[in-house]
């Protein structure tokens, strides 16, 4: 491929992918003046990226502002300065429908299918999570929800930690704010 569907493909420009070009970071190779890239050298590199990327993510710093910003509910009393997320559910990848009666009609977690029967559980393995203004750290009160089994509809089971869940499902949605 030449250097601008190479720079289209990794959403660089064809300055930059010629530098790789230079210092090896990509196979390529000059032909009349101009490069070849090698497809499968670029989608390596564009994982790498890929990759940086996801560990900046997981670089970011918790704000009273941010958690505001994804839903948090102020609460202020005495010395105590938090803020409740009150839906962690969804952060930790769980969607529940309901029957007009209460009941659970249906429930995934990371979009995949689990039994009705579980969804209580897990819900209530979890008592609350909020920020801590003073100490500027994300707390979760839990009974257990570091390790909990989950029954998959298709008769699969694994243990799920809901703490790491919801961790990582808060600092996506401030990443992407």
């Amino acid at each position: 491929m030449n250097t601008t569907e190479a720079a289209q493909t990794a959403k660089v420009t064809r300055g930059t992918i010629r530098g790789w070009a230079r210092r090896g970071v990509i196979a390529a190779t000059k032909t009349a003046g101009r490069w070849i890239i090698d497809t499968a050298s670029l989608a390596r590199r564009i994982e790498i990226g890929a990759r940086r990327l996801a560990r900046k993510a997981q670089r970011i710093v918790l704000t009273a502002d941010n958690i505001k910003a994804i839903g948090g509910n102020e609460w202020i009393r005495g010395n105590h300065h938090r803020f409740y997320i009150n839906d962690w559910a969804q952060y930790a990848g769980i969607d529940v429908d309901y029957y007009r009666s209460g009941n659970v009609c249906g429930a995934t977690l990371g979009g995949r299918g689990i039994a009705n029967g579980r969804v209580g559980g897990l819900l209530g393995a979890v008592s609350k999570v909020y920020f801590d203004v003073a100490d500027g750290l994300l707390h979760v009160q839990h009974h257990g929800a570091d390790s909990y089994e989950i029954r998959y509809l298709n008769g699969e089971r694994d243990h799920v930690n809901l703490v790491a869940r919801i961790f990582s499902g808060v600092r996506t949605a401030i990443a992407a704010l």
